[in-house]
């Protein structure tokens, strides 16, 4: 069995959880709803269902989501331009592939963000395989994504790791049982993440390489065959 390092994008690889609360504010005021914005980034993370019905409560009116969730999708485009990689997000994913890690990209995004951000990431011949939201029923933080990653990567649960920045990555890993790495990139706190899940957590992605040999992705062969990590 191959060990597999599942990465979540958006905060993670690419610092782009606050262009989604600015899209997100955006979208949610042509219709009215004017949440505040620490509201908006506390569901980041989550798919657009599940953080539609966190920021504006379940027993809304549904009939807007799909016309909300496309002033997102618009909105969030015209900040393109101006995403970044994080230091040492392309260097990592290269140095766990040297090492033997099979590297998934496992992202809630629509295939035309996706498609945006790995042009950014600029990291494909580390990247063997990718999710995107038309790969699964439900989102974060319900396991499906992770379910997903899986498949494609042909791991099991406890052959692999899972990488994100909130909360409802660190659930969404351990609802599937697979172990969370987390990173601070997203704008939520190490006691958050912690008590989602995350095994560890690193101030970011350049930190998480700096300081490899001390993280449960140092070794793959300790996940080759299913089974608890070891730190």
């Amino acid at each position: 069995m191959p060990a597999a390092a599942l990465f979540d994008v958006d905060g993670t690889l690419l610092d782009t959880n606050y262009w989604h609360t600015i899209a997100w504010t955006e979208a949610l005021a042509q219709f009215g709803h004017t949440p505040a914005m620490a509201r908006i980034h506390g569901a980041i993370g989550m798919g657009g269902d599940q953080l539609l019905d966190r920021v504006l409560g379940e027993k809304r009116d549904h009939g807007e989501d799909e016309a909300i969730s496309g002033a997102h999708q618009a909105l969030f485009a015209r900040f393109w331009p101006r995403l970044r990689a994080f230091d040492g997000a392309a260097g990592l994913l290269r140095e766990l592939k040297r090492r033997g890690w099979t590297i998934t990209l496992a992202s809630s995004a629509s295939a035309r963000d996706l498609a945006a951000m790995r042009r950014v990431l600029d990291a494909d011949d580390a990247i063997d395989h990718a999710t995107g939201a038309d790969d699964v029923d439900a989102s974060k933080p319900a396991p499906d994504l992770v379910h997903a990653a899986l498949a494609k990567s042909g791991a099991q649960p406890g052959g692999a790791l899972f990488i994100g920045d909130t909360p409802w990555d660190a659930q969404a890993a351990a609802q599937a049982k697979v172990a969370c790495v987390a990173v601070l990139t997203g704008g939520f706190g190490e006691r958050a993440l912690r008590a989602a899940g995350a095994l560890e957590v690193h101030t970011g992605v350049d930190e998480l390489l700096a300081r490899l040999e001390d993280s449960a992705l140092a070794d793959p062969s300790r996940f080759a065959a299913a089974g608890s990590p070891r730190t």
